[in-house]
């Protein structure tokens, strides 16, 4: 409501532009920064043991928004289907975690995201909700990893909680850089 109240008045004149107070990036907004650019990626699920792994190609386009978000655009090639995708992340000092979302061409459900980083500002690490595997009727936990290994390469790995409280990795991505 409070956006909604402010884009009112910035529309009325009554709150100028030139007033309003601006964000400053923090440091976990510089370390978003990282991950804009070109990017290949090679990907591999495994849906369950008697299911034969997914594997896809494609690129991800990378930009900053103001140096507060980053908003990455996906393109890939999957059972012959092209599926696209948008990834948003940024920081929230207010909450003191990172927040994002998820959407793509092969399903209706929005993913938002809440995160930490690592001690070692390697591993970004993003909670979720969504539907269940098994029954999409029912909600279950996700854990997205973001994992710097070096400047040019990032992994993504994908997790499932199971009812015990269990993490079970069940995609992995690997991007590299395009020069």
């Amino acid at each position: 409501m409070k956006t909604l109240v402010i884009a009112v008045a910035l529309l009325a004149g009554a709150f100028p532009v030139q007033d309003m107070p601006e964000a400053k990036p923090l440091e976990q907004h510089e370390w978003l920064q990282q991950l804009v650019g070109e990017w290949t990626v090679t990907m591999e699920a495994s849906m369950g043991p008697d299911v034969e792994p997914m594997r896809m190609e494609g690129t991800e386009s990378v930009r900053s928004i103001g140096g507060l978000w980053i908003l990455g655009e996906g393109s890939a090639t999957l059972g012959g289907k092209h599926v696209a995708s948008i990834l948003t992340l940024g920081y929230d000092p207010r909450r003191k975690a990172f927040v994002g979302s998820w959407i793509d061409t092969v399903q209706t459900h929005m993913w938002s995201y809440v995160g930490t980083l690592d001690e070692a500002r390697k591993v970004l690490t993003l909670d979720t909700e969504g539907p269940a595997f098994d029954d999409p009727t029912k909600n279950a936990k996700y854990r997205d990893a973001i994992e710097l290994e070096d400047r040019d390469h990032k992994v993504l790995t994908s997790s499932l909680q199971d009812e015990k409280g269990n993490w079970t990795a069940f995609m992995r991505a690997e991007y590299r850089r395009k020069r």
